[in-house]
């Protein structure tokens, strides 16, 4: 059945800010409530609502995932695509657009590479080895569903052959269509296929002038070619910069799909200044788009978020020292995306020559060999009932709950109720599984040797329609660290926002930073009384680039500090495990870095008891 889905714009009697909502239509005294800086909430109002003028309610809440209209249905399946950032800028190795020189004040963008230079980059821009055929294949290769590529960024330059602007791929000694290549070979190899264009024009200097009118002409001629000349395109993703979106948002949005019908299309157009990109403002919007983070679990507006490959998150080309990040990191990205209810687009950024660098390629058929396996628990479902967490991740689909178990606080993961009986249990990765259901939860076992280190995945079989069950949050263990005092060697240029307190305070989203070089230092936590733990969870940020070699969590007795647990080569997160310690204060000692540890979050746990 298709859905319509219609667009609330409210705002609180209280004078808060404006709320989105994106549903069907609705009961007048249920509302779901996203505040503007923050990851969807859902909040009931029962009163005091104002509307803006000619808004109506467009559906009611659901306490289930809200089914997909039938034109996102391949999307929402496909949970998986890749994003590619490319042009002549790969020459440079830094990043697209953002690296050119202002041009215009009325632009955000202040780049080190003056604009004389960056704008005549395309003369010398020949990616001769450039094969279509083979960045479809890499991308089929890592179980991507769709491909989505800059055709346009906001420097300008467009990777088709135009009528509408002269600085365009035909001006470069390739001159080769990129767009019609790659349209075809997806297209052959039954690979989704979209277009990233920005409605932004850097360079352009009527852009955000009173000769704005002009720019727009260029610009919407350039969508109509775009999705004019190429045959079925089916998604268009727009992007903003965070000031004012003068882009005829009303005619470009019908002549996009007007000629392209089923076209998907993303949030970003309408975004302005302030504006969050997890907000829909239209109702030509179909999915909001978080960047370089894991949406929350959201299941009742469609999102994807957008995160890079590279090890030092650049969308274009970083050079041969940029690196990736490790499988893990993408796995866990993947997961968490497909557990909150929504995609993933992680990006590749290809070389100047045309060829996605062979480290990238590889990670990609790394994930792609995982999802040849376990792609099941990933591909087609929804996500819940159990809400992301410490855990892992869980997603369902017909019978089947998929448990993505990445931490282990306990032999047994402890998990809320549900409203369904679970008729029989498997270990899609290997080894043995034993449920325990009562009326106070689900208890998993897994034996120690069984579980894997990526992610151990459970398939529950129930009773009845798994999309049935509203989403529950799975509680987790309290932190003794959380809040406590603490204190550090060193902090980033004595920068409060990267102070010790950012490593204790529950905030998965902020961090204790040290000054570049820093090859040693310590975090020192008073839990304010003496108490007992036996577990240490140390969550690294940016584990992919490897600074922490050599570390110790050490307690303080007898005047002196003494290791309770050493390790080396910490990761994205480390669980550490070992006797029980009585003490009030505490430290982690990092002994060898590379360069200036950084950390998200260092938990200490009391013992976890065993009763369901």
């Amino acid at each position: 059945m298709a859905w319509s889905w219609r667009l609330l714009e409210c705002k609180l009697a209280t004078g808060d800010s404006s709320v989105s909502l994106l549903s069907e239509s609705v009961n007048l005294k249920k509302l779901i409530v996203w505040p503007m800086n923050t990851f969807p909430l859902f909040a009931l109002l029962l009163s005091g609502l104002t509307l803006n003028a000619a808004d109506t309610f467009p559906g009611r809440i659901l306490d289930t995932p809200r089914p997909y209209p039938e034109r996102l249905q391949w999307w929402a399946q496909a949970r998986f695509g890749l994003f590619i950032h490319w042009g002549p800028v790969s020459l440079k190795g830094t990043e697209i657009s953002w690296s050119r020189a202002n041009t215009n004040p009325k632009c955000p963008n202040q780049g080190e590479i003056p604009a004389s230079v960056y704008d005549n980059l395309y003369k010398t821009f020949d990616p001769t080895n450039f094969d279509a055929a083979q960045w479809v294949s890499t991308a089929a290769a890592g179980g991507v569903k769709y491909m989505v590529l800059t055709a346009k960024h906001c420097d300008g330059f467009l990777l088709w052959h135009s009528q509408a602007s002269d600085y365009n791929i035909t001006a470069t000694p390739f001159r080769r269509d990129v767009c019609a290549e790659l349209s075809a070979a997806a297209r052959k190899r039954g690979m989704r296929i979209g277009w990233y264009f920005s409605p932004m024009d850097w360079r352009d200097p009527d852009f955000r002038t009173d000769r704005n009118p002009a720019f727009l002409g260029r610009m919407q001629a350039e969508v109509r070619e775009l999705l004019g000349n190429y045959g079925p395109i089916d998604l268009l993703w727009f992007d903003y910069d965070g000031c004012e979106p003068l882009y005829d948002q009303a005619r470009t949005y019908q002549i996009a799909k007007a000629l392209q019908p089923q076209i998907v299309i993303d949030n970003r157009l309408d975004l302005g200044r302030g504006d969050s990109n997890t907000r829909i403002l239209s109702t030509n919007a179909d999915y909001y788009t978080p960047e370089q983070q894991v949406g929350a679990y959201d299941d009742q507006r469609p999102w994807e978020s957008c995160m890079t490959l590279s090890s030092r998150n650049q969308w274009a080309w970083g050079g041969f020292n940029d690196g990736v990040k490790s499988l893990e990191a993408c796995l866990n990205m993947l997961i968490s995306c497909a557990g909150g209810d929504g995609n993933l687009l992680l990006n590749v950024g290809p070389m100047p020559n045309g060829e996605i660098a062979p480290n990238q390629a590889n990670r990609l058929r790394e994930i792609g060999a995982w999802l040849t396996n376990y792609g099941e628990s990933i591909y087609g479902t929804r996500g819940g009932p159990f809400k992301p967490a410490d855990y892992g991740a869980s997603t369902r689909k017909g019978n089947t709950i998929y448990l993505h178990i990445r931490d282990w606080d306990d032999a047994d993961l402890k998990l809320p109720p549900i409203p369904a009986k679970i008729l029989r249990s498997r270990a899609l990765t290997g080894g043995n599984v034993s449920v325990r259901q009562t009326a106070g939860g689900v208890a998993i076992s897994v034996p120690e040797n069984d579980r894997q280190a990526l992610d151990t995945i459970i398939a529950l079989e129930l009773d009845g329609d798994a999309l049935r069950i509203p989403a529950v949050e799975v509680p987790g263990a309290v932190s003794l660290t959380t809040r406590a005092k603490a204190t550090a060697s060193n902090v980033y240029q004595n920068q409060t926002e990267f102070g010790a307190d950012k490593a204790v305070d529950g905030n998965s989203e902020t961090r204790w930073a040290t000054d570049s070089g820093a090859k040693s230092a310590w975090l020192e936590v008073d839990l304010g009384k003496p108490a007992t733990f036996n577990r240490a969870v140390i969550r690294q940020a940016y584990p992919e680039l490897g600074r922490i070699r050599k570390f110790a969590i050490e307690y303080w007795k007898d005047e002196q500090w003494k290791p309770c647990y050493q390790g080396e080569k910490l990761g994205a997160k480390l669980t550490a495990n070992f006797a029980p310690v009585t003490a009030q204060r505490v430290r982690l000692n990092i002994t060898d870095a590379t360069d200036g540890p950084t950390l998200w979050e260092f938990q200490l746990f009391e013992a976890m008891t065993k009763q369901l």
